[in-house]
């Protein structure tokens, strides 16, 4: 006997787990017959399903044929972030590119800070509204498990390694190797003592970025953790690093800055406190943004190809949408621009 549901209502996976109290990953194992299950979560999903008459709507979802004509670009991140942050933009452009040639639409979903933010978005992507998803901007306070549902997904950059999101394709950019890249060309400039603000610690890229620039630093001789920094790769938390790195360090004579908008933050910081970009102290960024070529003096960064990332994660999702095997994963170079900041 099943309990009666408003008209309309199609309950979900998220909604049965919810019913069961189980995670979304509980109830699937459950609903793919997977072994590893305790016979109590087993029940409590089964009692679930029957309660809310719960049947899986889309059986043929995981074949080739593309059933709605749409994807979703998921991105991880604060409204206000989306829209002040350059990254996003030129991802969606990249994304865009190649879905206007086979016309196919976009639908962007925006994942919340609240502790419920996963039930929205799985319920959408579970309910038969998209035949694929992006997903950028993960956070690994905030992990996402999309890896069960029967739609592919490819993210934007090297999802963070938690629960089973590590197993999924991603094109990212070579973010350590532009680390190593931007330190260099300080420590090549005769930079005595090279500092970095780093990103968030919470994020691969931020994660790749620090590393390259200790690998930089380590192989130099030089490393010394009182350089680092950190802030979330936006001009304000720059500007704030760089002043709590210029108060401990006053010696600093370079800084790599993770981002090109932290860097905008570190020249500001810099101004302020009386500093002379580059013959006090060199700065390199990194991504390229266009406000780079009109900082002052013009920054030196290093350019990631964020819309080739966005136009390859559609072309591989689309790919694997077709029913082709998806790559684990691809990385694009990355190169240094020289101007006048170091």
């Amino acid at each position: 006997m099943t309990v009666a549901e408003p008209s309309g209502f199609r309950p979900t996976l998220a909604d049965v787990a919810r019913a069961a109290g189980v995670s979304i990953a509980t109830a699937s194992r459950v609903l793919n017959g997977f072994p590893r299950v305790s016979p109590e979560r087993r029940k409590q999903v089964e009692s679930a399903m029957l309660k809310l008459g719960y049947a899986r709507q889309r059986a043929a979802k995981a074949s080739s044929a593309r059933h709605t004509g749409s994807i979703a670009l998921v991105v991880c991140e604060e409204v206000p972030r989306l829209f002040t942050d350059p990254y996003f933009p030129r991802i969606a452009a990249g994304v865009g590119r190649e879905l206007t040639a086979v016309g196919v639409q976009l639908v962007l979903l925006t994942v919340p800070a609240t502790d419920d933010y996963q039930s929205p978005v799985v319920r959408y992507l579970d309910g038969g509204h998209v035949d694929g998803a992006l997903v950028v901007g993960m956070h690994g306070r905030r992990p996402l498990d999309l890896d069960w549902l029967g739609i592919p997904v490819v993210f934007g950059g090297r999802p963070v390694q938690a629960g089973r999101t590590g197993r999924l394709p991603y094109v990212d950019a070579d973010n350590q190797g532009g680390a190593r890249l931007a330190t260099q060309r300080l420590l090549d400039g005769g930079r005595q003592t090279v500092a970095t603000v780093a990103g968030p610690q919470d994020m691969t890229a931020g994660v790749d970025r620090l590393l390259g620039y200790r690998q930089a630093m380590t192989r130099a001789g030089r490393y010394d953790e009182s350089l680092v920094v950190c802030g979330d790769f936006g001009q304000a938390s720059g500007e704030y690093a760089a002043a709590r790195l210029l108060s401990r360090r006053p010696d600093v004579d370079g800084i790599f800055a993770a981002s090109d908008m932290m860097a905008v933050g570190v020249l500001r910081a810099l101004r302020r406190a009386g500093r002379r970009v580059p013959e006090d102290v060199a700065v390199v960024g990194f991504d390229d943004l266009p406000i780079s070529c009109w900082t002052d003096p013009p920054l030196t960064t290093v350019r990631q190809p964020v819309e080739e990332m966005g136009a390859r994660m559609t072309a591989e999702l689309l790919a694997m949408i077709d029913g082709a095997a998806p790559r684990r994963c691809t990385v694009l170079d990355t190169e240094l621009v020289p101007r006048k900041s170091a």
